[in-house]
């Protein structure tokens, strides 16, 4: 990938019943403490460098912001500098939690 892609709440899904991925929560510390996706990373500008160092960037990476917006720049940015497959999540964390209301 040159580019990040979007994805759906539904295909991050099925990608995750494929193959282990990796989350990005790219919002703030106390919204990431209350609640986060299983599994996520806190990803924030002062442990970017560290996030880079020790994820795998063979795997694939879906970040995720409140609603889907924030997370897009964030996603192109970790594919220039060198993740192989990364993932904006359509609507965010809103959306992960409340698929009815944000599809």
């Amino acid at each position: 990938m040159d580019k990040f892609e979007n994805i759906s709440v539904a295909d991050a899904k099925s990608l995750i019943a494929e193959k282990p991925v990796n989350f990005a929560d790219i919002r703030d510390l106390d919204s990431f403490n209350a609640q986060h996706i299983k599994g996520a990373q806190h990803l924030t500008n002062e442990n970017l460098q560290e996030f880079i160092q020790e994820s795998d960037p063979d795997c694939p990476l879906i970040v995720y912001c409140f609603h889907g917006h924030s997370s897009q720049p964030a996603a192109q940015l970790l594919i220039d500098r060198g993740f192989e497959e990364v993932y904006s999540l359509i609507g965010g964390y809103e959306s992960w939690v409340d698929p009815i209301n944000h599809s």
